[in-house]
């Protein structure tokens, strides 16, 4: 089946090819959150991207054995109300962005900043801070064999805009992290996926950045 990126909460999850690493997207909880189960299809290792919500859910997907690490994107806790659960049930080693760490209320066994690396079996994930939504918010690069790059963006960058800000401030910090870090970095060919909602590309998203920052948001 053809790989869309459109989940609902109850729905099937979605299972994207990447090369060496496949990717299943799945929304759980109240706010349909996005969560991405990520195997290296070369060892079999896994792992999770914002345990956000019904850990039985994500236990189910992904199974308990061979989840190495989670990675939780920022500290806003819809994106980890299952982290302690699945951490738990599987004994992975937990991840978060060094300036978010504190805000989550479970223990971060490894703090990272821009330019660390997250391995997943064979495969390596690329971290970029991104601030704005929160203080420490943190993006997921990956270039699969073929070339194209796939971020994991939690809540920094959605299609039609950036994530949620609470001061002028705070959007201009992050509209111009974004534009110079992912969109002044990345291809048009990246697949970003969100937090929330569906997927997109940069390609498709790069003419509005003007549009995005006329509105304010």
């Amino acid at each position: 089946m053809t790989y869309t990126g459109e989940v609902e909460v109850g729905g099937a999850a979605d299972v994207q090819d990447a090369g060496d690493l496949e990717i299943t997207k799945l929304a759980v909880g109240p706010m349909s959150n996005n969560v991405y189960l990520l195997r290296c299809t070369l060892t079999g290792e896994r792992l999770v991207i914002d345990a956000a919500d019904d850990a039985e859910r994500i236990l189910a997907e992904i199974g308990e054995e061979d989840v190495a690490r989670i990675v939780t994107t920022h500290r806003h806790p819809d994106h980890w109300a299952a982290l302690d659960e699945v951490r738990t049930a599987t004994g992975a080693e937990t991840i978060a962005g060094e300036r978010d760490a504190e805000g989550i209320d479970v223990v971060t066994d490894v703090m990272v900043a821009t330019g660390a690396r997250v391995r997943v079996g064979s495969c390596e994930l690329e971290v970029v801070e991104i601030v704005g939504h929160t203080p420490g918010s943190i993006v997921l690069a990956y270039d699969d064999p073929d070339g194209i790059v796939h971020l994991f963006t939690g809540d920094s960058l959605f299609p039609g805009g950036v994530g949620k800000t609470w001061s002028e401030g705070d959007f201009a910090t992050l509209i111009d992290e974004v534009e110079s870090k992912i969109f002044g970095r990345f291809p048009d060919d990246t697949r970003f996926y969100p937090g929330h909602g569906n997927d997109s590309t940069l390609g498709a998203e790069r003419a509005s950045i003007p549009e995005w920052r006329a509105r304010g948001w």
